[in-house]
């Protein structure tokens, strides 16, 4: 049978989307498991041993370009995590015989099988709505998955070479502080540089701050605000892969809820996520793949509120004690 398996928006979405598509190549290993992703996630889909192949859904061609890219793999069965007009039209255009999809949104109509689950309400994370629909294709299907979901060999000497490049002899704690608008909460930079440098006098770890490719302007920022301490600076030109073994390899990744934490977490990385202060931003929602025990999660408030002071000194405790 081949399953396509529809999830075409952000890095961290994508990722909400892995446990999902492990658990429907375990169910069946005869099955071929085909992905319809954005273009920006093929690289982590290549990584992925259960996935068989990918679909890319180029935003620049038409909805009739996609759905023949659909139906050339001759699908047999769908399941579209997270819908929308685009994909919908495209699957019905592709004559997908069972097209299973959330009951939400118009596209709802192009459906065959449609799964109230009311995510607005939060009754479980991201990932576990995602694990859910399987269900209405397999009902027998085992929801468990390997934990970490994304694992690298023989990556020893690749870390070794990144700790004598920049001449790292302690475990690491990483920083990542932009977000790229993904996030609803984060800490501001002040408070980064607070937390960052009450860490330094401890001496325990060696801080590392990592930055997307398109954060060269904070990059060069936080190096005038930490300049003449003993931090490294690592912008992430080597691309999406080498910045997962990368961080796999550190003792901690501090971030705000965005797609290099769902990466971190997918990794194994033990984390420190900060989130908004609403239900649709949480961590119930948004929380990692990754094992919870390995998650630190706080939720933020408004920089002016008082609770926001005992938040921030609840967190510098917290990264005190790792």
């Amino acid at each position: 049978m081949n399953i396509l398996v529809v999830r075409t928006d952000k890095l961290g979405d994508f990722i909400t989307a892995l446990p999902a598509i492990y658990v429907l190549k375990q169910h069946n290993p005869q099955n071929k498991i085909i992905v319809c992703i954005s273009e920006i996630n093929a690289t982590l889909a290549r990584e992925c041993d259960f996935i068989d192949s990918f679909i890319i859904d180029d935003k620049n061609e038409s909805v009739f370009a996609l759905a023949r890219k659909i139906k050339d793999s001759k699908i047999d069965v769908s399941i579209t995590l997270y819908s929308n007009t685009r994909v919908a039209f495209a699957q019905f255009l592709a004559r997908i015989h069972k097209t299973i999809a959330p009951a939400t949104k118009i596209a709802q109509i192009f459906y065959t099988n449609r799964v109230k689950q009311k995510r607005s309400e939060v009754k479980m994370a991201e990932f576990e709505y995602n694990l859910a629909l399987t269900k209405e294709l397999f009902s027998d299907i085992d929801l468990k998955y390997k934990d970490p979901l994304l694992c690298f060999e023989n990556i020893e000497n690749f870390y070794e070479v990144f700790c004598l490049n920049h001449e790292i002899e302690k475990e690491v704690i990483a920083f990542h502080i932009g977000f790229g608008g993904s996030s609803d909460a984060n800490l501001t930079l002040d408070e980064y540089e607070n937390l960052i440098k009450n860490l330094l006098i401890t001496k325990k770890y060696q801080v590392v701050m990592t930055f997307g490719p398109d954060e060269k302007e904070l990059y060069e920022e936080m190096q005038t605000r930490f300049e003449g301490l003993d931090v490294v600076f690592y912008l992430s030109v080597d691309g999406l892969i080498y910045f997962a073994k990368l961080i796999s390899n550190f003792k901690l990744f501090v971030s705000t809820s965005t797609g290099t934490y769902h990466l971190a977490s997918l990794v194994g990385t033990p984390t420190m996520t900060f989130f908004g202060d609403s239900l649709f931003a949480s961590s119930a929602r948004w929380k990692g793949v990754g094992s919870l025990e390995k998650q630190k999660h706080f939720m933020l408030l408004p920089e002016s509120s008082e609770e926001r002071k005992v938040i921030f000194k609840e967190i510098s405790l917290e990264l005190l004690h790792v």
